[in-house]
């Protein structure tokens, strides 16, 4: 009788965060954020601040973000921005300090250059932040990368800018209906690299229709050429309510997760070959380069600090933002709402987090890292080890091949790092994933 175990789906949910979004409900009692941060280590946080804005939209975006802006808009979201940062500073401890900063969206550099400045004097004024230094990453795009913007954010202490690519290859860029040019894209990143970021880093997609093993080392070799201190190599998928979210069910099953899986290896294994190091599923970095991440900050223990309508927070016992949207009209009815938001001391949405999930969350964000958990680490936090706490879920790991345990850290192991986006959904809990099954897209 056999005994080989059926591998579920490779592709089930990109796991960036624990728990997810759509496990976040409407607080009634909208707790205040003084109380919330009261007594939470405040030594090493993160900021991020959220620009929901757009040039156009993708077709397999899932963002919270809307395109274009009407006349005063973004002016009107950064009185908002302002208005937030007030208030949350003053929430936080008088000697907090944060470690860690980065711009997100959206698309930050839809700003104009004036906009960033004013982005980044809340960041510093506001905040607190000495941007120089910190690690702070901003998020770009090809037509947005003008060199009025990249020389704002280098003067202010940008340390790596992610350029969203996704493809060198016009035919592509059209398939996953992306207008993009290529001339524009390399365009983009000779500004980029006279601008003189210490890390540029790339996004490419895998998985968009006609693409080929042959297709796709065409574009990996084009970003190489510019030899990036890191490039993400980001599996397709197709959600609700994207321009992508009609393509037909038949060619979303098995023999798509095939093909994915196979341009997943082929890149991985030409970035090994190329001078690269695998940090996780998605992201690899040249070797000898510079870690544009590194600081004391640590995302399983330590507080987030999040600004923008579609920015979430983190403290140990909540996790928050505001509302969460994909389609259009509801995206600009939430962005409207916050604009118009003059009290900004409350949390709105979250997910109260428990022991349990606390410890989910630390397995999940460091399993999910090529570098794996560190169990020494695990015991001094939690009072024991993680086989102790998910014997079910650890034993099935197990089962695959998953996980190697011959040294001081639980790690995956190559076909587990694989299967990342199946070893996320498989430690999150009951509760969790009953609150993410009925959340009603929106």
């Amino acid at each position: 009788m056999s005994t080989a175990v059926e591998a579920p789906r490779p592709y089930q949910s990109y796991v960036y965060a624990y728990p997810h979004k759509t496990a976040y409900r409407p607080l009634p009692e909208r707790p205040a954020l003084d109380g919330l941060w009261a007594g939470e280590p405040q030594h090493a946080l993160s900021l991020y601040l959220h620009i929901p804005f757009c040039e156009v939209r993708c077709g397999f975006c899932n963002l919270f973000t809307r395109i274009g802006s009407p006349e005063g808009l973004t002016t009107a979201y950064l009185d908002a921005l302002e208005r937030q940062a007030g208030a949350v500073r003053q929430a936080l401890d008088e000697d907090a300090r944060f470690a860690l900063a980065a711009f997100g969206g959206g698309t930050p550099t839809y700003l104009t250059a004036a906009e960033l400045e004013r982005l980044c004097d809340i960041a510093e004024q506001r905040m607190g932040v000495d941007l120089r230094a910190v690690p702070l990453s901003v998020e770009a795009s090809p037509d947005t990368s003008t060199a009025d913007r990249l020389a704002v954010l280098a003067e202010r202490g940008t340390t790596r800018l992610s350029l969203g690519v996704q493809s060198f290859l016009d035919e592509e860029a059209r398939s996953a209906v992306r207008p993009q040019k290529r001339a524009a894209v390399e365009a983009a990143l000779g500004r980029i690299r006279a601008a003189g970021f210490p890390v540029l880093n790339i996004d490419l997609i895998y998985g968009i229709d006609g693409q080929t093993r042959a297709s796709w080392l065409r574009s990996l070799d084009a970003a190489l050429a510019w030899r990036p201190e890191e490039l993400y190599l980001y599996p397709l998928y197709v959600r609700p309510l994207t321009g992508l979210g009609r393509r037909p069910a038949e060619e979303s099953g098995a023999g798509w997760d095939a093909q994915r899986l196979d341009l997943y290896r082929t890149g991985r294994d030409h970035l090994l070959a190329n001078g690269y190091e695998q940090v996780s599923m998605r992201m690899f970095r040249r070797l000898g380069s510079p870690a544009a991440g590194e600081s004391e900050y640590a995302c399983q223990t330590d507080g987030m600090v999040g600004l923008g309508c579609g920015a979430r927070s983190y403290t140990s016992r909540l996790h928050y933002s505001f509302d969460y949207a994909v389609n259009a009209t509801e995206v600009r009815g939430i962005i409207d709402a916050y604009v118009a938001t003059e009290d900004f001391r409350h949390a709105e949405h979250g997910r109260p987090m428990n022991r349990d999930e606390s410890r989910r969350r630390h397995l999940i964000q460091s399993l999910l890292q090529a570098s794996g958990l560190e169990l020494a680490d695990y015991r001094a936090r939690f009072g024991a080890g993680p086989d102790e706490h998910f014997p079910a879920e650890l034993a099935e790991l197990d089962t695959r091949g998953w996980l190697d345990r011959t040294g001081p850290a639980l790690v995956l192991t190559p076909e587990g790092l694989a299967h990342s986006d199946a070893v996320g959904p498989l430690l999150f809990s009951a509760e969790v994933r009953a609150r993410m099954a009925a959340y009603e897209a929106k």
